[in-house]
């Protein structure tokens, strides 16, 4: 399995793969039988894609598929991976324990088996290790196809990344940088006319999420794409509402603290107007030689306060 990208959630490469290859091998369904995960046995090991032709003498005419006989077993790696050499040879066993692990003897014929490895790098390492230590030749047949020869097995290697876009176009995208609009805009294209096929959805789901921005870039979206992508755009709506609510509830508490600051402000200043009124009448009666008790009267009944809180005044302003 391919491993996460580092600034988004897990991409399930795999699955969309083997809806690609259906798409890809669309003509030839007929005579072709898809398996995903193939268990070889009890044990947790599986072939990615196991393809049966139904017809042995059909030959399929699709460019991954030319070199396909009965049984034909496919190992994909997704961009986030590489095809090494301990893959080649883990995927080459894996041949061979499908041919044996029938029940019957020689029930599939060596010769009736295939093997593809698909990976979006260039396979250096494994080429150079083909060449010398196994004596194969490697020959690219044609953009991004390549036969290993001179081996019991029928094999080839197939670099998506140097597809034709014309032939491949679904496998040649699966991809977590795809060649720009211009890729996008055909992609969308070729969808619009499928857009209710599951495998072309499978796709086209992967592909739109492993390269939203350049998708999001390309003008007049259509309605298909869009409702592809619904799910994204509710969950970027959904998060930018979020955020201008969380941005608008935080402006209404700084207002409020700001509110809250001004009024004590305006309470304290109307404490001290108040306080001051108190003394400069409590000082004027007192010049007026005016009593105790008769001053703090006019003090509770000018400033409608309590007896005894204008006895406290008078206390501190006597």
């Amino acid at each position: 399995m391919g491993e996460a990208l580092p600034e988004k959630e897990v991409l399930q490469w795999h699955p969309a793969f083997y809806a690609g290859m259906q798409i890809e091998l669309k003509d030839e369904k007929e005579n072709l039988i898809f398996e995903n995960e193939h268990q070889l046995s009890k044990k947790p090991m599986g072939i990615d894609v196991l393809i049966i032709k139904k017809e042995k003498a059909l030959p399929v005419r699709k460019n991954i598929g030319r070199i396909f006989r009965m049984y034909n077993i496919v190992e994909y790696k997704s961009p986030t991976d590489y095809l090494s050499i301990d893959d080649f040879y883990k995927v080459y066993g894996y041949a061979y324990f499908y041919k044996a692990d029938t029940g019957n003897a020689d029930e599939i014929p060596l010769e009736e088996l295939t093997i593809t490895l698909v990976s979006e790098g260039y396979p250096a390492k494994l080429f150079r290790h083909l060449r010398k230590r196994r004596g194969c030749r490697v020959e690219e047949i044609e953009n991004g196809i390549y036969y290993v020869k001179d081996d019991f097995i029928p094999i080839q290697i197939i670099v998506t990344s140097r597809l034709s876009e014309k032939e491949n176009l679904w496998l040649k995208n699966l991809t977590n940088h795809i060649g720009g609009t211009g890729s996008a805009r055909r992609l969308i294209d070729e969808y619009e006319k499928h857009n209710r096929d599951e495998l072309y959805r499978a796709v086209m789901e992967i592909i739109v999420q492993a390269n939203e921005e350049t998708f999001q870039e390309v003008k007049g979206m259509c309605n298909a794409l869009r409702e592809l992508m619904k799910d994204e755009i509710e969950m970027e709506v959904e998060k930018r509402v979020e955020e201008e609510m969380k941005r608008v509830e935080e402006e209404m508490k700084r207002r409020e603290r700001e509110t809250k600051k001004l009024e004590a402000a305006r309470q304290e200043e109307m404490r001290l107007n108040r306080e001051n009124g108190i003394k400069i009448l409590i000082e004027c009666c007192r010049e007026l030689l005016l009593s105790w008790q008769q001053t703090a009267d006019k003090v509770a009944l000018k400033y409608t306060i309590p007896m005894g809180t204008a006895q406290e005044y008078m206390k501190k302003f006597w």
